[in-house]
């Protein structure tokens, strides 16, 4: 178990996943040529997309279709994609800050608020078709695209500091998060440092993590700070790390807003401790040169870069209509047309389509045929992991591959339990009718299925 109360530490809302990116392509068999059709349960962030287009052929389609358990991190999930989208060159930084800090500096906040701006015009909009491919709400439900505007419109709220004198409504991350850590230590918060460290060395580095370093890590499990990455002030909520949590109080349910994510594994899991670059994992001394932080900007620069080579043309937006006067459905054009205007200064990635579905769609997709034996790969996130049943193999393609996270990050969970899980993953694709994939190299992060042979 972690130093602290068991089940706490992962919290109740995904905002990373726990296990590192992964290029879904290359796990498994090798895939067809052509489109090839990827959904994606509960996996919290961005990583296995951006991961995956990296490693496409350029002949290859890739359509991505996401459903996750909280609007909350579907916002999230959008707000990562757009940032990943941006044009901008040096833009590694913001996304990372935005990943994975409770409190970000000014010049970053700009960035969100100009982000959360867009995205709300384009969740709002009741338009047939995606205003960008990567950002496909339009099959979510009315009620889902209403809660994302609410979402993008608490971000565009001024946001407390921590060097702010008010506490008014607004909620502090510094003050969230210290609640998480004292609920989670409880009498151990006063030898919280050695806590800390016993997390570190007895877990995260005896699971392969010696990357993350123990100066960045204790930050980060004090303060929600994992990317500190240029002289600055870090002081303002990072409001896309907020979210409402339902408790019993005297019989009543009563939502509190706050920080309800991860404070144990930690952000770094996502790109920060597995790298194609060997000359980052060096060791000088028994100590690794480089850090996690150092990883995940490598990693993201360079997933951003491969973004970048699958550029299309900048699709542009203009209306040759005669002037109106002014309607409340003209209004509504002129609204659409300044988000579409916007979202043209986005790349567009040739062969590339993130789409994202109602968070009950799972258990009706067998229903719709357009969706029968459609998947050529399926991902279940270990928090999602129950939502793989015998309905799965209807909408799975003949040759589909089956990617289970399993429990090896969770550090919640020891290791008797986190075999337990992996034992459990076996049993539950045994009875949806897929066998365990045993070609390639075991791994301890992910479990592999392919559908059993008749």
């Amino acid at each position: 178990m972690s130093a602290g109360r068991a089940s706490e530490g992962a919290g109740c809302i995904t905002w990373w996943g726990f296990s590192p990116a992964r290029d879904l392509l290359s796990t498994g068999p090798v895939r067809l040529e052509g489109e090839i059709n990827v959904l994606l349960v509960g996996s919290g962030d961005p990583r296995h997309i951006l991961k995956t287009i990296s490693g496409l052929q350029d002949h290859k389609s890739l359509n991505v279709w996401v459903i996750e358990n909280s609007m909350e991190v579907v916002a999230r999930q959008l707000l990562l994609l757009y940032l990943a989208l941006m044009p901008k060159e040096k833009k590694t930084e913001v996304f990372l800050e935005l990943f994975g800090n409770g409190e970000i500096r000014s010049q970053t906040e700009q960035t969100l608020r100009r982000a959360a701006s867009q995205l709300s015009l384009s969740v709002t909009e009741t338009l047939e078709t995606a205003t960008h491919p990567c950002l496909n709400t339009s099959l979510l439900k009315f009620k889902e695209r209403d809660e994302l505007a609410r979402i993008f419109k608490l971000w565009l709220q001024p946001q407390p500091s921590s060097s702010s004198s008010e506490c008014s409504a607004p909620i502090l991350m510094s003050k969230a998060w210290d609640y998480r850590v004292r609920q989670h230590l409880g009498t151990r918060y006063d030898s919280k440092k050695s806590c800390f460290d016993w997390d570190l060395t007895m877990k995260l580095h005896e699971k392969g993590c010696g990357v993350i370093n123990k100066q960045q890590y204790t930050r980060w499990r004090e303060r929600g700070l994992a990317f500190e990455m240029r002289e600055g002030v870090y002081q303002i909520t990072n409001p896309s790390l907020l979210s409402s949590r339902v408790f019993n109080q005297k019989g009543d349910k009563v939502a509190v807003r706050g920080y309800w994510g991860d404070i144990v594994s930690s952000p770094y899991l996502s790109f920060g401790i597995e790298t194609d670059d060997k000359s980052l994992l060096k060791t000088q001394n028994g100590q690794h040169i480089k850090t996690a932080q150092d990883i995940s900007f490598a990693n993201v620069q360079k997933l951003f870069q491969s973004l970048s080579s699958r550029r299309g043309c900048p699709t542009t937006f203009q209306s040759d209509a005669e002037p109106e006067e002014p309607s409340p459905e003209a209004d509504r054009k002129s609204v659409t047309l300044h988000f579409l205007k916007s979202s043209s200064d986005l790349m567009c990635l040739n062969g590339i389509s993130v789409t994202f579905l109602p968070m009950d769609s799972l258990n009706k997709l067998p229903e719709k045929q357009k969706y029968s034996h459609f998947f050529n790969i399926i991902y279940f996130s270990a928090s999602c992991v129950h939502q793989f049943g015998p309905t799965t193999r209807q909408i799975a393609a003949p040759d589909a591959v089956i990617v289970v996270e399993l429990a090896k990050y969770i550090l919640d969970v020891n290791k008797e339990q986190e075999a337990g899980f992996a034992k459990k993953v076996v049993s539950i694709a045994l009875e949806a009718e897929f066998e365990p994939w045993h070609e390639g190299k075991s791994d301890d992060v992910h479990a592999v299925f392919v559908p059993q042979r008749k």
